[in-house]
């Protein structure tokens, strides 16, 4: 695939990785009104961390997809992609440890138990949890194709050039043939 295609493909999935957690975050507001509950209030703010570091890893993508444009710029590419891929591990991160960990998802299921309004509420979280975890292998995927687009790249163009320039001189008394002739022998 072209390197500027897969690029913009880095983006497309960005996009849908990102739809994914702005319906849960949705969700998260439309939680039934009797109280608050600490696990609720750790996870939203999770999510909201998540997709801030969303919101870079796009950015980042944005670059990268620009610098291997017409005039493609592999350095500046690599760079982009970089950030790209720290954001997205920082985002990955935040959701196995903070969304979709057992214990996370063992507390909505007990959440569950106040009641038929919140049971309703926990299982829908619970189902948009999962859906976000294909938009992330999606994302991931295309990550790797990215490098590896960009590894053939940059493998093809290398140029090694090698100069050496100047002469070596010996200053020293000019010897005659007789000098030589006795220093041969």
């Amino acid at each position: 695939m072209a390197l500027e295609a897969t690029f913009r493909n880095l983006s497309v999935s960005l996009d849908q990785l990102h739809e994914a957690f702005s319906t849960l975050d949705l969700m998260f507001g439309d939680k039934p009104a009797d109280r608050e509950l600490a696990l609720i209030d750790a996870m939203e703010n999770s999510l909201l961390d998540t997709i801030g570091e969303l919101y870079g890893a796009k950015k980042a993508a944005l670059d990268a997809r620009k610098s291997v444009g017409l005039q493609p710029d592999l350095n500046n590419a690599r760079v982009a992609l970089t950030t790209c891929q720290q954001y997205f591990h920082r985002v990955e991160q935040h959701f196995a440890l903070d969304l979709v960990s057992y214990e996370k998802l063992k507390e909505l299921v007990r959440l569950g138990e106040k009641g038929k309004e919140w049971r309703s509420w926990a299982e829908r979280i619970r189902k948009d949890i999962e859906q976000c975890r294909q938009p992330l292998e999606q994302t991931r995927g295309v990550l790797g194709n990215c490098w590896e687009e960009l590894s053939e790249r940059l493998g093809t163009t290398s140029i090694s050039v090698r100069n050496v320039v100047g002469q070596k001189i010996i200053a020293g008394r000019v010897r005659t043939k007789n000098e030589i002739a006795e220093r041969m022998t």
